[in-house]
């Protein structure tokens, strides 16, 4: 029972965490619209994707790794302890050589040298990042209340200090200054669990080819998740990249919610998996897993797209029309990563079939990669979106495919039936109407509230049928 308490603790925690970067951003997100409009979002947007990319080759594959790794030897602190200065040791490392080509980088080719010069910060702040490691050792209350923290102080400082169109650079900075702090003060909390073991270089080079076996993974999703923002700068315009970014911010606030989910479960069942404990148990905290991610990506995504018509001008004011066009197409990618999460954190990674989901995932980013060359030429930000949608269909159908009969993927299919439909019926039924009240705000809660209740009844009666037809089926 202790141990279903920390899981659910911990969901939470990782929940807030991930939704407090999320939500709190979108707090300032009406602002900064009508304040830097889409050029200045977008000038901002493709800036950070290319120094998130130096700072994604710091990292490697530790989100993954390292806290799996940590999560294996957490129980006993010599080998926790070795662990952590051999992988941490390489990080460093690391984070030196890719700062300065950054660096080198900024001074040479890129195009906005203030506002690339800035990120920096960000760039360097990957030498400290131990996210991995807190997570590992299922540190999530520290890792929500430092986040909190920070999100606070940043949102702040944007309402004060950015004040007009050309304060771009002011935001970049605001944000790369509270990133920073929010992984400096988290190091404490780490160094105190372990103690310091001087890493030898054989022991640092074991962890060298599984990092990058799960760094592919990394590389693969950023093609369609920060590649497609620095293709849309370059084949159509920084302002096509607002919208996108804008669009963006909000579908990040359901993908939050199943992101939290699987970064509880993944050492959670590692931990299971390392103890050889019951299959049983695996499967269905697997099965449950599935049923939450469906509820939570077709209620929240399919509804921001029944909204999408009276949201999108109300919350980003006039010039960002385009997002409603974007939610529509870019949306339903959330339930097939909803159900590809559920499959990489909860059963790829804690069993090590690394090969398997690197396979999937590049297959997606090179269907993506293609699509953004065909379609962004013409369509732009919504060649983008189409893209982004395919693919992620693609590492969802492969992942299944691969673990179809082992994982009983077709029961969890038919699990998930009932949420799709449901949310299908919500779209279709209510996408075109708009509440005749004068107030937009007023009129987008009443929808919302009566799509909502329309969702839950259909979902009700659906799964009522279901349990029939098994009971009926097992009886």
């Amino acid at each position: 029972m202790a141990q279903k308490v920390s899981v659910k603790r911990n969901f939470i925690f990782n929940a807030i965490y991930q939704l407090s970067g999320i939500i709190i951003p979108l707090i300032t997100l009406p602002y900064l619209s009508r304040i830097l409009h889409a050029e200045g979002l977008g000038k901002y947007s493709y800036n950070y994707s290319i120094a998130f990319y130096f700072y994604m080759f710091i990292k490697l594959g530790l989100q993954n790794y390292g806290n799996r790794t940590v999560a294996y030897v957490k129980d006993d602190k010599e080998k926790l302890s070795r662990a952590f200065c051999e992988i941490y040791g390489f990080q460093i490392f690391m984070g030196i050589i890719i700062t300065f080509i950054y660096v080198i980088y900024v001074m040479t080719i890129a195009s906005n040298k203030g506002i690339a010069c800035i990120f920096i910060i960000m760039v360097f702040t990957g030498c400290i990042d131990l996210t991995w490691a807190l997570y590992g050792l299922e540190e999530f209350k520290v890792t929500t209340v430092r986040d909190l923290i920070t999100k606070i102080f940043t949102t702040l400082a944007i309402f004060i200090v950015v004040k007009n169109a050309e304060d771009t650079w002011k935001y970049a900075l605001i944000y790369c200054i509270g990133f920073f702090f929010s992984n400096l003060v988290a190091l404490p909390v780490v160094f105190k669990r372990i103690k310091y073991i001087r890493p030898t270089l054989d022991g640092i080079k074991k962890h060298i080819k599984p990092n990058l076996v799960l760094f592919l993974p990394t590389i693969a999703v950023s093609i369609y998740k920060t590649m497609d923002k620095i293709m849309l700068g370059s084949l159509a315009s920084e302002i096509e990249v607002g919208y996108y970014h804008s669009c963006e911010k909000i579908i990040n606030v359901p993908l939050a919610l199943i992101t939290a989910l699987g970064t509880v479960m993944l050492p959670r069942m590692s931990n299971i998996i390392s103890k050889n404990e019951k299959a049983q148990e695996a499967e269905l905290i697997f099965e449950k897993s599935i049923i939450f991610a469906m509820f939570i990506s077709t209620s929240i995504c399919v509804g921001i797209m029944t909204v999408s018509d009276i949201f999108v001008p109300l919350f980003y004011g006039e010039g960002f029309e385009k997002c409603i066009i974007l939610f529509n197409v870019v949306l339903p990618s959330c339930i097939f990563l909803a159900f590809a999460n559920v499959i990489r954190t909860q059963y790829l990674l804690p069993r090590k079939k690394d090969k398997l989901f690197v396979a999937s995932l590049f297959s997606g980013a090179a269907v993506n990669l293609v699509l953004n060359v065909l379609l962004i030429p013409k369509y732009a930000s919504i060649g983008a979106a189409i893209g982004t949608l395919v693919a992620e269909i693609v590492v969802c159908v492969v992942q299944s495919i691969s673990v179809f009969k082992e994982a009983n993927i077709g029961r969890n299919i038919i699990n998930s039936i009932p949420f799709i439909l449901s949310g299908i019926a919500m779209y279709v039924t209510f996408q075109g109407y708009t509440p005749t009240i004068s107030s937009q705000l007023i009129a987008l809660f009443v929808k919302i509230l009566i799509s909502g209740v329309f969702y839950l009844a259909v979902l009700g009666i659906l799964l009522s049928i279901k349990n029939l037809i098994r009971r009926k089926t097992n009886g």
